[in-house]
C-alpha cells in the first residue's frame, strides 16, 4: 500500500490496529481535515469537534495565525537544542511569564512531562528551601487525579488499568480526597516532611468534578500556613477553557469579564500544556517565581526539544489569539449557555441525571453504572448525527468544544445532543 494512497475510513482503522500498539480505545471514526469547531473524516463527512483533543485545541483547529507562525519558524529555524540560545525562546519566555505573572518559566514539551518536572523543582525546593531531609519529601495529591501516565504519575493513580503491571512505583505521595478540606488539613498537620499540594483546578478526566467555592483559595491558605507548595495542574483547564484564562486565575493580567468577579489563587507553581500550543505542537511549559525556580541549575533538568523555536513561536501565536479573541469571555457566556439549555431538558429525560462544569468543560452524568456501554453507544450515536465527544470514566460524556465557537453553533449543538439522548429515551 503506497503511503499516500487515499483510505477508507476501515482500512485506516485497519492499518492502524495491526501496526500500531493498542494503547487507546478511538472512536471509530478517521479524521483528515479540521477547521475552527469542525472535522472532516475521510469520506469527507463534517462533525462538531467536542472534545477539541482533550481541550488542547481550544483556539479551534488550524488557526490561521498559529499555523503562520509555526509555518514561518519552520522555514527559518526549528530546533538548536538548549546547547545554544535562539532568538525565540526568550521572546516566549517573557510574554508567558509577563501574562501569567511569573518571574520564570520552565520550556517541556508535553503535559506529563512538565508535571514531572513540577514534582522535581518542588521535591529540589523542599530540600535545599524549606530544609527536608534528602529523599523524605512527601508530595500530597487528591484520589481520581489524572496528570499523566509516566511511571512517577501512575504511582501516585487510583487508576487500576493505569496502574496494573507497571510497579514497582515511585513513592513519596500521600492521597487525599478530592475537594475536602479537612482532608487535606489533616494530611498537613499528621504528615512529616509535607513539599507540596499537587492538584487539579477541576478534576476533567474523573468526569468533569468542579470543587465547592472556595476550594482552591482555603487550600492555598492552608499551604501557606505550612510553608507547603501549591502546585496546579492547568494542562486541561488552563488557557481560557473554564471561562477564565486559568481556572486558578489568582494574578493573572487577563482582561476577562468574569475573572475578577470570583478570584481564585495564585498557585506557587503552574502547570500548562495542550491548548498553549492551540494543538498546533507539543508545547507545556512550568512556571513559578525566583525563589522556587532558582533551585533549578544546569544539568538538573532538560529536554532536546524542550523550548524548541518554533514551540516557542507557536505559543506566542496561542496565548495571543486567546487575548485577541477574548475566547475566555466566549467559553464563560456559552457554558452559561450550554447548561442553561441541557438543564431544561433533563427534568424530561431520565438518562441524564445532571449537567456539571465551568466555562466550555462541561459533563453529563449518564443514569446507568459505570460498566455500561450506555455512555459509549450515546456517542457512537452522536457520531452519526455529526458530534464527536467520547466518554470517561464509564457513565459520564464530557463536552469541550474549541472556544471560537459561536452561539448559534453552540445552540445547534445542543440540538444534536439532546435529538440524539431522545432517540436513547424511547
Amino acid at each position: 500500500m503506497a503511503v499516500l494512497e487515499h483510505l477508507t475510513s476501515q482500512q485506516a482503522i485497519d492499518i492502524e490496529n495491526k501496526y500500531g500498539a493498542h494503547n487507546y480505545h478511538p472512536l471509530p471514526v478517521v479524521l483528515r481535515k479540521g477547521e475552527g469547531v469542525f472535522v472532516w473524516d475521510v469520506e469527507g463527512k463534517k462533525y462538531y469537534d467536542f472534545l477539541s483533543a482533550y481541550s488542547a485545541v481550544n483556539q479551534g483547529h488550524c488557526h490561521p495565525s498559529i499555523v503562520r507562525a509555526m509555518a514561518a519558524q519552520a522555514q527559518t529555524l526549528t530546533l538548536t537544542s538548549r546547547a545554544f540560545y535562539n532568538d525565540m525562546l526568550g521572546k516566549f519566555e517573557k510574554y508567558a511569564t509577563d501574562t501569567f505573572k511569573f518571574d520564570k518559566l520552565l520550556p517541556m514539551n508535553t503535559g506529563a512531562e512538565a508535571v514531572e518536572t513540577a514534582l522535581k523543582i518542588c521535591r529540589k525546593w523542599a530540600y535545599e528551601k524549606k530544609g527536608i531531609p534528602e529523599n523524605e519529601a512527601k508530595i500530597i495529591v487528591c484520589e481520581n487525579n489524572f496528570h499523566g501516565r509516566t511511571t512517577t504519575i501512575i504511582s501516585f493513580s487510583n487508576d487500576p488499568v493505569a496502574r496494573k503491571n507497571f510497579g514497582p512505583y515511585t513513592e513519596g505521595f500521600v492521597k487525599i480526597e478530592y475537594d475536602n478540606l479537612q482532608a487535606l488539613k489533616d494530611a498537613l498537620q499528621n504528615t512529616k516532611n509535607i513539599a507540596g499540594f499537587l492538584v487539579e483546578p477541576i478534576q476533567g478526566e474523573a468526569g468533569v468534578y468542579v470543587p465547592s467555592e472556595g476550594y482552591l483559595s482555603a487550600a492555598k491558605v492552608l499551604c501557606e500556613e505550612h510553608n507547603v507548595l501549591f502546585i496546579a495542574d492547568e494542562v486541561q483547564t488552563g488557557i481560557a477553557r473554564t471561562g477564565r484564562l486559568l481556572a486558578t486565575c489568582g494574578n493573572c493580567s487577563c482582561t476577562d469579564k468574569h475573572c475578577s468577579d470570583t478570584p481564585e489563587v495564585k498557585p506557587d507553581i503552574l502547570i500548562l500544556g495542550k491548548a498553549l500550543s492551540g494543538g498546533a505542537y507539543p508545547v507545556s511549559a512550568v512556571l513559578a517565581n525566583d525563589a522556587i525556580m532558582e533551585v533549578i541549575r544546569p544539568g538538573n533538568h532538560g529536554s532536546t526539544f524542550g523550548g524548541n523555536p518554533i514551540a516557542a513561536a507557536v505559543g506566542i501565536a496561542a496565548l495571543n489569539v486567546i487575548k485577541d479573541e477574548e475566547l475566555a469571555n466566549n467559553a464563560y457566556e456559552l457554558g452559561v449557555l450550554f447548561r442553561e439549555e441541557l438543564n431544561k431538558f433533563i427534568p424530561e429525560c431520565d438518562l441524564v441525571t445532571s449537567v456539571r462544569g465551568k466555562g466550555l468543560l462541561n459533563a453529563i452524568l449518564i443514569n446507568d453504572t459505570e460498566d455500561s456501554s450506555t455512555a459509549w453507544d450515546i456517542c457512537m450515536a452522536l457520531k452519526e448525527n455529526g458530534l464527536l465527544a467520547k466518554p470517561t470514566h464509564g457513565n459520564i460524556i464530557r463536552f469541550a468544544p474549541p472556544l471560537v465557537m459561536t452561539r448559534e453553533q453552540l445552540l445547534d449543538c445542543v440540538s444534536i445532543i439532546i435529538k440524539t439522548l431522545k432517540e436513547f429515551k424511547k
